[in-house]
């Protein structure tokens, strides 16, 4: 009896953790909901000058579809550079991208891999030749990126209220491919939709997602270029503006297209180094998260939002099934009648908790995919059905989760193809209808 007891009431207190801890999130979801995309149009006292700044390994492919979206944008001639770090290519990433009208260098270093260190050798390259020109801000892509016509121009009118960072609306190339795009594109959307929209609205910071965000020159001149190396160097930066009390914020009007994994091979070699970057980041940054969480006000509560958000949920949710079936295993030496009742409850805490969890991701991805179903650029049966693949795409994290936290893991490049052809040139979308 004493154990029956006593799995209740662990499972009892996880249960409530979880739901107090992550609460506030529920209070974003009500807003998201409730509150109508930024559809009013506005001017921008002034016209900032950009640089765009694109890190590119063995991307032929559809690196030159990206910078003719740049070259092309809507905003006024000579106001905007592009710049591309081709990094350890062994194709015709520099020669293509030069083709396209980018200033491009070319970077070979096999110690030293990944994003991070090319952003960092980029921005030092440009200080170096080019900080006569009095870049106000940089725009950070990935090859194989898209952006609406617009970007820059919706863009530069957030960065004129004086925000040091602004990410984007990020949206997916090739939803409709696969149940791994798909939940790869819900997840994004829900991001931009549930997240950095009530952020915003909030006045809170918002958090980074890795490619189609501007960074203040100021900010890249405090920091001595891009000091952020970690594996998953976005939210890592991301903890580190919102520590040191830099403004984060979010334009819903700004459009970009992101082409996602297809493959489950290279969306597991992706997704665990994001768990593990995430692992680093809570490591590096977890004290500081909470300090400034108890500082109270509006950075508090971003902070605590931050350390939430790299908090290991995942890891304390299997350790508290594996406790469960660890103790329904110690209970085949008890007698036959305290054994049944210990491992009914441990079977029924079980079942509970995988179906309650595609409950609600199905829940959470229907809301999603229905507030954003304009802007989804999939067939309609394919929104559909995807929702009932999306929480399997979520509980896939699992594995992930717990490999990650014992296997050594390394940057590994992840291949594109969907270029322009596939995917027709983006233009500017109908103003967003009120959802």
């Amino acid at each position: 009896m004493f154990l029956l007891r006593f799995v209740r009431l662990l499972n009892q207190v996880i249960a409530l953790f979880f739901v107090v801890a992550y609460s506030y999130q529920i209070f974003y979801l009500i807003v998201g909901l409730i509150r109508k995309h930024r559809a009013k149009k506005e001017e921008s006292r002034t016209q900032h000058k950009f640089a765009a700044v694109i890190c590119a390994r063995n991307e032929e492919a559809v690196i030159g579809d990206l910078i003719e979206c740049l070259k092309n944008q809507q905003y006024p001639e000579g106001m905007l550079e592009v710049f591309v770090a081709a990094d350890n290519c062994t194709d015709e990433t520099a020669r293509r991208a030069r083709e396209a009208g980018a200033i491009v260098y070319e970077r070979f270093n096999k110690q030293q891999v990944g994003k991070g260190f090319a952003l960092d050798y980029l921005f030092h390259k440009i200080k170096k030749d080019y900080g006569e020109e009095g870049y106000e801000g940089y725009f950070i892509f990935d090859a194989d990126n898209l952006v609406d016509e617009h970007f820059v121009a919706e863009m530069n009118k957030v960065f004129d209220k004086g925000y040091d960072v602004i990410t984007s609306y990020r949206n997916s190339k090739n939803f409709g491919d696969n149940w791994i795009s798909a939940g790869y594109s819900i997840w994004f959307l829900r991001e931009a939709r549930f997240l950095n929209f009530p952020r915003i609205l909030l006045g809170m910071n918002c958090a980074v997602s890795g490619t189609g965000f501007l960074v203040s020159d100021k900010l890249i001149e405090e920091n001595d270029g891009w000091p952020f190396h970690l594996l998953t160097e976005d939210i890592e930066f991301s903890v580190s503006c919102t520590i040191r009390g830099h403004r984060v914020g979010y334009c819903d009007r700004a459009f970009i297209y992101d082409e996602q994994p297809t493959s489950f091979r290279q969306s597991w070699d992706q997704r665990l180094r994001w768990a593990k970057g995430f692992y680093q980041v809570g490591a590096k940054y977890g004290l500081p998260l909470v300090r400034g969480a108890l500082s109270g006000g509006k950075r508090g509560m971003s902070c605590y939002d931050l350390f939430m958000t790299v908090a290991p949920a995942m890891l304390l949710t299997v350790f508290t099934l594996f406790l469960n079936v660890v103790i329904g295993v110690a209970c085949i030496t008890q007698p036959i009648f305290i054994a049944r009742w210990v491992t009914t409850e441990i079977l029924a805490f079980v079942w509970s908790s995988v179906s309650s969890f595609y409950f609600w991701m199905f829940l959470y991805g229907a809301m999603t995919v229905l507030c954003e179903w304009r802007q989804i650029r999939a067939k309609p049966w394919e929104k559909i059905i995807y929702l009932f693949s999306f929480p399997i795409f979520m509980l896939t994290y699992v594995p992930i989760s717990l490999t990650a936290l014992v296997k050594n893991v390394e940057w590994k490049p992840i291949r594109h193809s969907a270029t322009m052809s596939k995917f027709p040139m983006v233009k500017r979308e109908k103003d967003r209808a009120s959802l």
